[in-house]
């Protein structure tokens, strides 16, 4: 299967195919699971930026390629009649979309975030990311730091038998690049602009499998009117520690129903 998927550049909508069929294989996600899939090209020019978003369910990278493939791909309306390499692709590329974007309901890559290394000097290059929007929670960025632009919601989720830890959080804008798409300087040019929100995130979220978190100026204030923000929180999975009586970090208490049916009390 991997020998067809290395001679199949000249049939790229079969390959897409194969590649989304391996690769929900390999995550173990279920077809019925699978709420879409979506391919996404964009040219490597200066400050351009690759938006992948789920209305539904959350981003699954599939396949991705940094390079070229074809003569045609962002040549800008005209088939290019110089030498061109059209067998270039940088290797890692889709190691690092699943790092940035699994798990989430929107993510946005600069493709400057890809020259560390040029695969093929002198050759005009694209990103083309194909991806699956998922109703499958056990795909998560293994990081466990995720960002969300104003005005969507961060899922924070930790799965079985593990509960969410917040180790920070903040509401503002720090760099240019991120949740740059579409937006008009004006509202990207305030990088000096932050709340730290660690206390409010923690306290909704710390101690709970799953948690969703608004990233609005409503929930945390507004640091820098006129600028487009977004909410960024680190944190890791821990064991579940279950108290008993209280039922807080469990997923289920036998003896917190029991306390609640009977009426218990100290």
């Amino acid at each position: 299967m991997l020998h067809l998927l290395s001679d199949c550049t000249s049939a790229k909508m079969f390959c897409f195919i194969i590649a989304l069929w391996l690769a929900a294989t390999c995550l173990d996600i279920e077809a019925s699971s699978i709420l879409s899939t979506t391919t996404v090209t964009t040219c490597d020019s200066r400050g351009n930026v690759q938006r992948l978003s789920c209305d539904r369910g959350v981003i699954a990278v599939q396949a991705a390629l940094y390079g070229r493939q074809d003569r045609e791909t962002c040549s800008y309306g005209w088939i290019m009649d110089h030498p061109s390499d059209t067998n270039c692709f940088q290797e890692g590329t889709k190691e690092v979309l699943q790092k940035r974007c699994d798990g989430r309901s929107t993510c946005e890559v600069p493709l400057y975030v890809f020259h560390l290394s040029d695969p093929c000097y002198g050759t005009s290059k694209y990103l083309e990311s194909t991806y699956a929007c998922v109703g499958h929670p056990e795909i998560k960025p293994v990081d466990r730091n995720i960002v969300e632009c104003e005005d969507s919601t961060a899922n924070l989720y930790c799965g079985q038998q593990k509960v969410i830890h917040v180790l920070w959080a903040h509401y503002g804008r720090t760099n240019r690049n991120t949740c740059s798409y579409n937006r008009p300087w004006s509202q990207l040019s305030n990088v000096h602009c932050k709340n730290y929100v660690t206390h409010s995130v923690a306290q909704k979220c710390n101690g709970h499998s799953s948690c969703s978190v608004r990233a609005s100026n409503s929930v945390f204030g507004d640091p820098c009117r006129g600028t487009y923000k977004y909410l960024e929180v680190k944190y890791f999975c821990r064991d579940a520690v279950c108290d008993e009586y209280t039922g807080h970090g469990c997923l289920f208490s036998p003896a917190a129903a029991d306390n609640t049916t009977t009426g218990v009390s100290d």
